[in-house]
């Protein structure tokens, strides 16, 4: 029974990441991304059917086939037509003296040809010589694993932006319950002297009461606070791909400096943008397209060769090789010439070059929408940073009128609502920086992600 209560403890693991490492670990290990390089694999394998088709092609036949009847063939009566022709040459007569003259009509003959038996074997192969679609697609196969790279790198885009935004929400969420907990600490002990203020009867019982509903107030912010903590961490390893029974730590740290670090940069570059990477691949893909449909119009070639052994019995005894099999052997070239398929290669071409201006517009206004997020991105990161000084400055200040109030009221030169009204500003400045704090986080990513430099 021990032993079953061990598997599980055994079997957990215990991680310790930065938010780079949990970014490497969420690359490895994440769904998404894992079916994104399977995606990449998938076009490896297509690619190497594509090329299969340029490749000789060689098919085995092996067959046996039994008529219960015999199937009847009607032919003309060249038998009496061969032997009058002779009597006539001839110049025989019939009984009356008159020479042989043919019938208009010498009739039709019915008569059952093959034998209820047959048999083949033999090898068939053939290399195409030229196709033109066949050609594209191997001139595309370069342009489709790139396009397969890019798509993936979208996703991993995408995976790292949201562990990052988790990891330093976690980041900020853990600063906010040290806060808290100094909070408490600070009412704690508040209230632990107001009582025996009151106990010498220098403040009243509702000084008391007012400062035991701040405290229960903290410390219902604090299992707020750390019940989406763990909501928070079991997201971030779902997201990584990790079991939610392992054990999660995060090592880094966050703090207003590192907000305003590798922010000068404001070049960028619309290749460096994995989903325009993408949409050029895309519409590289589209032309290749365009010139798969116009070389419909250009024959192919292909080289045929068949080699076969056939029997024919009354009797199923193929595998008795006094009988005879007949070889048959045959090579050939195969042109196949287009001429007119009622304007519907026409169509596929004009329906191509549609798709292709699809492409293109599409790459254009993915350069507009990348400027946009790029300008908008950079003014949010620049209001958050702004507002973070603004409330950490706020903050600062409510906590230094706070600490007035508690001073003044120990003197006996303030009251409890006071301090009660300093500690309700001082938790809304503290929430409200943080908050500005948080934001400050998600602008910046938000801006290396616009920039392609996440």
């Amino acid at each position: 029974m021990l032993s079953l209560f061990a598997i599980p403890a055994i079997a957990q693991q215990r991680y310790e990441f930065s938010v780079r490492q949990a970014v490497d670990f969420a690359m490895k290990n994440s769904v998404q991304v894992k079916n994104a390089l399977i995606d990449i694999s998938v076009q490896e394998q297509t690619n190497r059917e594509l090329t299969g088709a340029a490749y000789p092609q060689v098919n085995g036949n092996i067959g046996a086939t039994y008529f219960p009847k015999v199937p009847v063939q009607s032919f003309p009566n060249f038998i009496a037509q061969g032997t009058y022709a002779v009597l006539e040459e001839e110049g025989v007569k019939n009984a009356s003296g008159q020479p042989i003259v043919s019938p208009a009509d010498f009739g039709i003959i019915q008569a059952q040809f093959g034998t209820k038996y047959t048999g083949t074997a033999g090898i068939n192969l053939s290399q195409l010589l030229f196709d033109g679609q066949v050609f594209v697609g191997l001139q595309a196969r370069g342009t489709a694993m790139d396009m397969a790279r890019a798509t993936a790198g979208v996703t991993q885009e995408q995976i790292k932006a949201n562990v990052y935004k988790i990891y330093y929400q976690l980041l900020v969420g853990r600063r906010l319950t040290q806060t808290i907990d100094a909070n408490i600490d600070r009412f704690s002990k508040l209230l632990s002297d107001t009582r025996e203020i009151h106990k010498q009867g220098f403040a009243e019982k509702l000084d008391v009461d007012r400062l035991e509903v701040t405290l229960t107030n903290l410390r219902t912010d604090k299992v707020k606070v750390t019940n989406q903590l763990d909501a928070g961490l079991l997201g971030l390893k779902f997201l990584l791909g990790m079991p939610l029974k392992d054990e999660l730590i995060l090592t880094d740290s966050i703090s207003d400096e590192n907000l305003k670090r590798d922010i000068l940069d404001t070049t960028y570059s619309y290749s460096d943008r994995k989903e325009y990477q993408q949409l050029t691949f895309a519409e590289k893909l589209r032309e290749y397209n365009v010139k798969r449909y116009q070389l419909t119009r250009v024959p192919t070639v292909a080289l045929i060769g068949t080699y076969s052994k056939n029997a024919q019995r009354n009797r199923f005894d193929f595998f008795d090789w006094n009988n005879p099999w007949y070889t048959t052997a045959l090579v050939g070239i195969n042109i196949n010439v287009p001429i007119f398929d009622g304007f519907a290669r026409a169509s596929r071409i004009k329906k191509a070059d549609y798709e292709l201006q699809q492409a293109r517009n599409m790459r254009e206004n993915l350069k507009l929408m990348i400027d946009n997020e790029v300008e908008i991105s950079r003014i949010n990161l620049k209001n958050a940073l702004l507002t973070v000084d603004l409330q950490r400055k706020n903050m600062t200040l409510a906590e230094s009128v706070y600490n007035t109030a508690v001073k003044k009221y120990e003197q006996g030169l303030g009251s409890n609502l006071e301090i009660t009204t300093a500690n309700t500003e001082l938790r809304t400045a503290q929430s409200n920086y943080y908050q500005s704090l948080y934001d400050a986080i998600i602008a910046k990513i938000d801006y290396f992600k616009a920039t392609g430099k996440l």
